[in-house]
C-alpha cells in the first residue's frame, strides 16, 4: 500500500509537466515551502548570464519536494531551431556518466555482474585489459574514477577537431586497452577517465547484448518515460535540437561519441531530465530505483568533488550533499544534481560553452555562491603558437587533482580534475585569464621551459608544479 506521498511521485510520473511558449513563465500555483525560487527568479539568473555575453541560452528545470516541476527559459536558440524550452534538446555530455553508473548498479541487481568483477571477465574476446602488481581493474574502478586508466586513449587522434570523437572506432578501443601500460598502481588516485567510463559502457552493452543505446534506452530511458532523449536523433527530438555555440558565440557541430558512447553521447531534454531527477529521490519504488540509489553510494574520495559514487560525484556544502554530474561537448554545457536527504533537484542546460554549473549548485544549495562576474575590459594580446606550446602539459596541485593545458585551433585551454574543459586568454606571454570563471594563470618559466602555473583565483594563489 502506497502512502500519500508515494501516491503523489507516482502521478507526478504519470502526467508531463506544463509546456508553454514565449520566454517560459509557467507552473501551478506558489508553494508555501518552495526551495527555488520563483520564475522571475529564474528568470533573472538566466537573464544576467545571457545578456551579459556569458551565455548563448539557458534552460533550467527545477524539482521541489513535493514534486511540483518548474522551468525556466532565455536566450537564443540558434540558427533554425525553435524558442528554447522544457523540450529543447541539448547534448548532456558527461552527464551520461551517471547513466553508465546506474546502469551498473541495475546490473548488480540483476545479477548480471558483480560491481567488484575483474573488467578482463566481462570484456570482448581478444580484449586484454591491463593490470598492475597483481591487481586487475574491477568495474567498481571504472565506474569511481580509480582504473588508473588515463582520462583519454592515446591513439584517438583529432582527425577532426570539431568533432573528435566520430572516428574513433570500438576496434580503436580494443586496441588502446589491449597496450596501454598503467602509470599508477589501480585504486591508488582519482583520475576522471572519459576513457574508463567509456570502456565501461562498452563492456556493460555486450554482458547486455546489446549496443549501449539500446540497453540505456530499454533499462533506464524508456521505464522513466524519457522519450525525448537518446543517442541517435528521432524525428521529435532533431525537429527540437538546439545549436550548440563556442565561447564567441559562433554555431559549432554536434558530437558523435560511438565508441565511447558510456562516458557522454546522451542527448536529453529539461523536462526529461526532470524525470530522470525525480526517480532518483525520495524512497525508491523499483527495481530500478534502488539502483538508483545504489549509484549515489559514496565510495570512494574524488578531488574537488569530496566524493565519487558509481558515476555521480557527490559534493559536501556543511551538513548537506549534493549528488551531481556535470557535462560538456564542443557546443554545450550542462549540469544536473539534488540533494538527496531535501528531494530538491535542478537541471541546468546550455547550449554554449560558457558553462553554468555554479547555477546549478546555487538553486539546489543556496550556500554555494554563484560565481561572479569576470572583470570587464580584459584585453587579449597575442602570443605566438611555438610559446603556447611550452605551456601544453599536466600540471599537478595535489596528489589528486590536477590541470590539463592543451592547446587547440592555437589556444590553450586548461581542464581540471573532474571538471570541464575552459579556453584561456592570454593578458601577456606567460599570464592568462579565463572569462567563463574569475580566475588567472601565470606560468613559471625556467630556462625557456614552463616548470609550474599558479592559479589565482577567489583571492587565493595556488602553484601547481608541471607533471615530468
Amino acid at each position: 500500500m502506497l502512502d500519500t506521498r508515494d501516491r503523489r511521485r507516482r502521478e507526478r510520473r504519470a502526467a508531463p509537466g506544463p509546456v508553454l511558449l514565449s520566454l517560459l513563465l509557467f507552473n501551478a500555483a506558489p508553494l508555501a515551502a518552495q526551495h527555488f525560487p520563483d520564475e522571475t527568479g529564474l528568470l533573472e539568473l538566466m537573464r544576467a548570464r545571457v545578456d551579459s555575453g556569458r551565455a548563448v541560452g539557458i534552460v533550467v528545470g527545477v524539482l521541489e519536494a513535493d514534486g511540483t516541476r518548474r522551468y525556466a527559459a532565455y536566450g537564443d536558440p540558434g540558427r533554425d531551431a525553435r524558442p528554447l524550452g522544457p523540450a529543447s534538446v541539448f547534448e548532456i555530455g558527461s552527464i551520461t556518466k551517471a547513466f553508465t553508473g546506474i546502469l551498473l548498479a541495475e546490473m548488480a541487481g540483476r545479477g548480471e555482474v558483480g560491481l567488484e568483477d575483474p573488467v578482463s571477465a566481462h570484456a570482448h574476446a581478444g580484449v586484454h585489459v591491463p593490470s598492475r602488481g597483481g591487481r586487475e581493474i574491477t568495474l567498481v574502478d571504472l565506474a569511481t574514477h580509480r582504473s588508473s586508466l588515463p582520462r583519454l586513449p592515446g591513439n584517438l587522434g583529432l582527425a577532426d577537431p570539431a568533432n573528435p570523437y566520430a572516428a574513433y572506432t570500438e576496434a580503436d578501443l580494443h586496441e588502446f586497452i589491449s597496450r596501454v601500460e598503467l602509470e599508477r598502481d589501480i585504486g591508488s588516485e582519482y583520475e576522471y577517465s572519459n576513457l574508463g567510463m567509456g570502456f565501461l559502457g562498452h563492456v556493460l552493452a555486450k554482458v547486455a547484448g546489446a549496443d549501449y543505446e539500446t540497453v540505456i534506452r530499454e533499462r533506464v530511458l524508456a521505464p522513466l518515460g524519457m522519450s525525448m532523449s537518446g543517442i541517435a536523433l528521432s524525428e521529435a527530438m532533431r525537429a527540437r535540437l538546439v545549436t550548440g555555440h563556442d565561447e564567441a558565440g559562433a554555431p559549432v557541430p554536434n558530437w558523435d561519441i560511438p565508441a565511447l558512447a558510456g562516458a557522454g553521447a546522451l542527448r536529453s531534454t529539461a523536462e526529461d531530465m526532470l524525470a530522470f531527477l525525480d526517480a532518483n529521490v525520495g524512497d525508491p519504488a523499483t527495481d530500478l530505483e534502488r539502483a538508483m540509489r545504489a549509484s549515489h553510494q559514496s565510495r570512494r574520495p574524488a578531488a574537488g568533488a569530496n566524493a565519487v559514487g558509481l558515476g555521480w560525484h557527490i559534493l559536501s556544502v556543511g551538513e548537506d550533499r549534493i549528488v551531481w554530474h556535470n557535462g560538456g561537448t564542443g557546443g554545450y554545457r550542462t549540469w544536473a544534481g539534488f540533494d538527496p536527504d531535501r528531494d530538491v533537484a535542478a537541471v541546468v542546460l546550455t547550449n554554449s560553452t560558457h558553462g553554468a554549473d555554479d547555477i546549478g549548485f546555487h538553486l539546489v544549495n543556496e550556500a554555494v555562491p554563484l560565481a561572479p562576474a569576470p572583470a570587464a575590459g580584459r584585453t587579449e594580446v597575442e602570443v605566438e603558437p611555438e610559446v603556447l606550446g611550452r605551456y601544453v602539459g599536466t600540471y599537478r596541485l595535489t596528489e589528486d587533482f590536477e590541470i590539463d593545458v592543451t592547446l587547440l585551433g592555437g589556444r590553450l585551454y586548461v581542464q581540471a580534475t573532474g571538471q570541464q574543459r575552459f579556453p584561456v586568454y592570454a593578458a601577456a606571454e606567460t599570464e592568462f585569464f579565463l572569462r567563463a570563471v574569475e580566475a588567472e594563470i601565470r606560468f613559471v618559466v625556467e630556462d625557456g621551459e614552463a616548470t609550474a602555473l599558479v592559479l589565482h583565483q577567489g583571492g587565493i594563489a595556488q602553484t601547481a608544479r608541471r607533471v615530468p
